[in-house]
């Protein structure tokens, strides 16, 4: 992977990724920052986000579990002091789908945190992670 964070004037940057998809990250207000993009640390908690819904969305596939709505919330704390890091995240997981079993998707959460998201793997070693899931119906 690849990447660009290019300097746009006062606390903005402009990121490019090895895929071309590019956004603004910027400092907070009282850095001097615009509200013009997202802050650094925001984007590392969405990452986590997008990280796990995609495992756990194809654990589910390949379960035969057909999800027709799915959305991850995610809560982050992080340290006083610097670097401050996240010390605990909660996600919540909400699904929709017709037949779909809390087993299954109780199991693709724990696949996804335990083995198989990258990002789960580097905040666990910085922050405590909860997982908790809502079948809504459909």
């Amino acid at each position: 992977m690849e990447g660009e964070v290019k300097f746009a004037g006062g606390v903005l940057f402009q990121a490019r990724a090895g895929s071309g998809h590019t956004l603004n990250i910027e400092g907070p207000q009282e850095a001097g920052g615009e509200n013009r993009g997202f802050r650094p640390m925001e984007l590392m908690l969405l990452g986590l986000g997008g990280c796990m819904a995609l495992d756990v969305l194809l654990i589910l596939q390949k379960m035969r579990q057909e999800v027709t709505s799915y959305t991850l919330r995610l809560k982050g704390e992080r340290a006083d002091d610097p670097p401050k890091v996240y010390t605990k995240v909660d996600l919540e997981h909400i699904f929709q789908g017709p037949n779909l079993k809390a087993p299954s998707v109780q199991r693709a959460i724990e696949l996804a945190e335990q083995t198989y998201c990258s990002a789960s793997a580097m905040f666990s070693k910085t922050a405590k992670i909860t997982n908790s899931f809502r079948i809504l119906e459909s």
